[in-house]
């Protein structure tokens, strides 16, 4: 592949460089099916696997866990040895953890399938990490906007195909579906995407790995199941507890490492701090509405609230979630090479505010549940799109892997809290109906109010990120005297520069 001035190949002289993006783009889009595939069969999961409610839920943490554990360690593995290498490696755990959940109706070998599948979750940070390194400044923007919102684009469009196949054939199918896509998607990549020759000092900090590793498991564990065991119990708060002193000693720890798995410096900045805090608060935001919406849309109308539709038509229903998510990223391009990757963050936390705030009124019809998600779809895609942007504009080329994982592992974090407080929240609002406990409207109006409070946190959180400087003065944050002169176009598609 032929080389641009910045020293990227010019992706765009041939063919392999055309489809970079479609190709990356694709494979997220894939990891976000394997997410969301589940979700249709949720509810029937005790009698499919023979096994109680409580013990069914390991099915959806088990996955959690391990992509929030991978996320991170995946980044920086691509930083250190080559990101399309650790791309392929990720998607072809995922196609082995498919596979095994296609074959078993056994509850622990599901599990094990399943945690097998959450280690693709790595590949949103480093499918983002290769487009900074491959494409010329031109095609950057709208790149890394379709790659950071893949992940609502593949859930978005996988639900109403994952419940048209639950309802007319065997569940298992979902998952051989799903390998036959990650197997698409690998030989996509080894076909199509060149290897960064970018490289990270250093090597692998493996007790940074499993120290981090060990914190978040502590965290998420307790939010997954705190409903369950109850939130004032001895075992979730034990465990809250105890995240909070591992990751304390891993913070320590990674403070006296010389390459560290996350530079905490780095993440210390405060461009990268307030972009990660707000991504926790985009996560919250996204997860209501696929919370919400399905079990409105799909409750009978004799509850007097419920919209009394079918399980694919309420999948639908919420399609223009991830529709409109990927439709939002050539407008991002142009938006923020004009104003920046941080008003673009604004303007898609004020469209997300808009759109919960607004469909307050509109939970009593169906058209209105779609335009809720036209809405929050256009604001969740132009917030998603913006935050890659200002993170790689604060961190070395060489580092882009980690400090994506890092932004991905928020926004899964943000998902897990929402999950839990909109779960307790509907719970305790439930009607109880012919001895059947079922979400209130209550419930359903006091989860979107949650959601808009957490988009004005986040809102406010975005507006003392630091701006974008004038072109004469910018200057990146590179690890190489190559990097250090590109033009501003490309800066100002990155985002601010670290003071």
């Amino acid at each position: 592949m032929t080389q641009s001035t910045n020293g990227r190949p010019a992706g765009g002289a041939d063919g392999a460089g055309r489809a970079v993006v479609p190709v990356l783009a694709f494979a997220g889009i894939v990891v976000a099916v394997m997410q969301t595939l589940i979700v249709p069969v949720v509810k029937d999961l005790p009698r499919l696997l023979d096994t109680t409610p409580g013990d069914a839920t390991w099915v959806l943490t088990s996955t959690l866990l391990s992509g929030a554990v991978a996320t991170p360690v995946m980044g920086r593995l691509g930083d250190l040895y080559g990101k399309r290498r650790m791309l392929v490696a990720s998607l072809s755990v995922m196609v082995a953890g498919a596979l095994v959940s296609a074959l078993t109706d056994d509850l622990l070998l599901m599990i094990a399938g399943r945690t097998l599948q959450g280690v693709a979750m790595g590949a949103i940070p480093l499918g983002i990490g290769l487009m900074r390194d491959l494409l010329p400044p031109e095609r950057l923007g709208s790149a890394m906007a379709l790659m950071s919102s893949s992940i609502g684009v593949g859930g978005g469009l996988a639900l109403p195909a994952a419940a048209l196949v639950a309802q007319n054939s065997d569940w298992h199918a979902l998952y051989f579906g799903a390998a036959g896509l990650g197997v698409l998607a690998i030989a996509l990549t080894l076909i199509l995407v060149p290897e960064s020759p970018a490289r990270a000092p250093g090597s692998f900090d493996l007790p940074g790995a499993l120290g981090l590793s060990a914190g978040l498991l502590l965290f998420l564990l307790p939010l997954a199941k705190g409903g369950e065991w109850g939130w004032a119990s001895g075992t979730t708060l034990g465990l809250f507890g105890a995240a909070v002193v591992v990751l304390l000693l891993w913070g320590l720890m990674e403070l006296r490492v010389s390459a560290p798995l996350v530079d905490l410096r780095t993440t210390a900045r405060r461009e990268v701090l307030l972009t990660n805090l707000s991504s926790i608060m985009i996560g919250v935001s996204f997860f209501v509405i696929s919370l919400v919406l399905p079990q409105l849309l799909q409750l009978p109308a004799s509850t007097g609230y419920g919209l009394g539709r079918s399980m694919v038509v309420a999948g639908l229903c919420v399609a223009p979630l991830g529709v409109t998510m990927m439709f939002t990223a050539p407008v991002y391009a142009r938006l923020s090479a004009r104003y920046g990757p941080k008003v673009t963050l604004v303007l898609g936390l004020s469209v997300i505010g808009a759109g919960y705030a607004g469909g307050l009124g509109l939970l009593d019809s169906v058209w209105g549940a779609v335009v809720i998600s036209f809405v929050v779809g256009a604001g969740i895609g132009l917030a998603y799109a913006s935050l890659p942007a200002l993170i790689n504009g604060a961190v070395p080329a060489s580092d882009t892997g980690a400090a994506n994982g890092l932004n991905t592992l928020m926004r899964s974090i943000g998902t897990s809290v929402s999950s839990a407080v909109v779960g307790m929240v509907l719970a305790s609002t439930a009607n109880t109906v012919h001895g059947v406990e079922i979400p209130s409207m209550h419930g359903f109006r006091l989860s979107f109010m949650i959601a808009t409070v957490a988009v004005v946190v986040g809102l406010v959180l975005a507006l003392f990120i630091p701006g974008r400087r004038p072109p004469t003065s910018l200057r990146p944050h590179t690890s190489s005297e190559q990097d250090a002169t590109p033009k501003d176009a490309e800066q100002s598609l990155r985002g601010p520069v670290p003071a």
